[in-house]
């Protein structure tokens, strides 16, 4: 039974009519379908939500739930604030250039262009506080060869170590000669 694709990833918000109208605005997200019901389908608990669906392309979607008789949404205190974010691949750096003027003309904090090497990357926070990156490809087709023969390698290495394994250090090097 393989999987397809993920048909939909959900996270709460604060405000579902605000949240559909930034990503549409910002990211070009069409808004593509509301649920709301007074109870919970699954448990059957009574809770009244607003499910809202996003196209973030290609067939992915994004979806929220505002859910107003809970407490205020909060995030894992023990997890560091990057770690956990939704990554949108974008056409081109140009592109991501855009984007980032454009966040910044309207007030919102962007980190970055930040290189990776195979791919350079903005980070900011939407409304609801869910940190989201914006990342445009750079790899060589010979780049992803090499990160691809030495993947199980490192993941065998960190489950050892719990150290970061050095097969794919040029990525970092200042002077990138790969």
């Amino acid at each position: 039974m393989p999987i397809e694709r993920i048909h939909h990833v959900a996270y709460r918000c604060k405000d579902a009519k605000q949240t559909v109208e930034w990503y549409g605005k910002y990211l070009g997200m069409n808004f593509i379908l509301a649920i709301a019901e007074d109870q919970v389908p699954s448990t059957k608990a009574p809770d009244p939500y607003m499910h809202v669906f996003l196209d973030a392309g290609a067939g992915n979607v994004l979806a929220f739930f505002e859910l107003p008789n809970s407490p205020a949404m909060g995030r894992d205190q023990n997890t560091p604030e990057w770690v956990q974010h939704i990554a949108f691949k974008v056409g081109s750096v140009d592109e991501l250039e855009q984007i980032k003027a454009r966040l910044q003309a309207d007030g919102i904090e962007v980190v970055g262009l930040t290189d990776h090497t195979i791919f350079k990357s903005i980070y900011f926070f939407d409304p609801n506080g869910h940190r989201l990156e914006l990342a445009a490809d750079t790899a060589t087709p010979k780049m992803a060869k090499d990160l691809d023969e030495v993947k199980w390698a490192m993941l065998n290495e960190w489950a050892q170590t719990k150290r970061a394994p050095k097969h794919a250090a040029w990525m970092h090097e200042s002077e990138f000669k790969h």
